[in-house]
C-alpha cells in the first residue's frame, strides 16, 4: 500500500495503515500467536496468496508485525504481532462488536460458509487468552518507518 500524505490528521495515517481489506484481517487471525503464511492464507478466505505476501510485507514495513525465517526446505516462515501491531487489537473487537450491531454478520455466517470460527471469535471453544495490550503509552517512540522508494513507471526507449 503505497503511502500518500493526506491532510496530517492522525485518523487519515491510521487508515491508510489498516484501511485496506485485509490488514485487520490479519491482526485478527495473528492475535491468538504466530501463524505460518499458509496457516493465515487457509483462514483468510478467499484472499490470493500474491495479496497475503504483499499485505504482510507492507505490514511488517510499518512495524505491526515480524517475520521470523527458520530456514529449511520447504522454508519455514512465522509472522508474529509486534508491540505496535497489538496496539490494534481493541480495534479488532470494536469492529467484530459493530458487526453484529449493524447485522453484517454473525459468527455463525462464517461458521456455516467455513465449517469454524476464527481463532479470536468469543464463540471458538478453543480461543486461547489474548494478551491485550497496556493502555499506558509507548515509553519510546517508535522507530521511523523506512521510506518507500517511489516507483519509476517511466519508459526506456533502447
Amino acid at each position: 500500500m503505497r503511502r500518500r500524505k493526506i491532510d496530517g490528521c492522525p485518523v487519515a495515517g491510521a487508515l491508510q495503515m489498516v484501511g485496506d481489506k485485509w490488514t485487520m484481517l490479519v491482526v485478527r487471525d495473528l492475535a491468538s500467536g504466530p501463524k505460518r503464511t499458509m496457516e493465515l492464507l487457509n483462514g483468510l478466505f478467499p484472499i490470493s496468496s500474491r495479496t497475503l505476501v504483499g499485505r504482510l510485507r507492507d505490514m511488517e514495513k510499518d512495524q505491526l508485525l515480524e517475520r521470523k525465517d527458520f530456514g529449511g526446505n520447504p522454508p519455514h516462515i512465522e509472522y508474529a504481532l509486534t508491540r505496535r501491531g497489538r496496539l490494534l487489537l481493541p480495534l479488532v473487537d470494536a469492529l467484530r462488536e459493530l458487526g453484529q450491531s449493524l447485522d453484517c454478520n454473525n459468527c455463525e455466517d462464517r461458521k456455516k460458509l467455513l465449517g469454524f470460527y476464527c481463532e479470536a471469535c468469543p464463540e471458538n471453544p478453543y480461543t486461547l487468552e489474548v494478551e491485550q495490550p497496556e493502555s499506558e503509552p509507548l515509553s519510546e517512540p517508535p522507530a521511523p518507518l523506512p521510506r518507500r522508494r517511489e516507483r519509476d513507471d517511466s519508459i526506456v526507449l533502447l
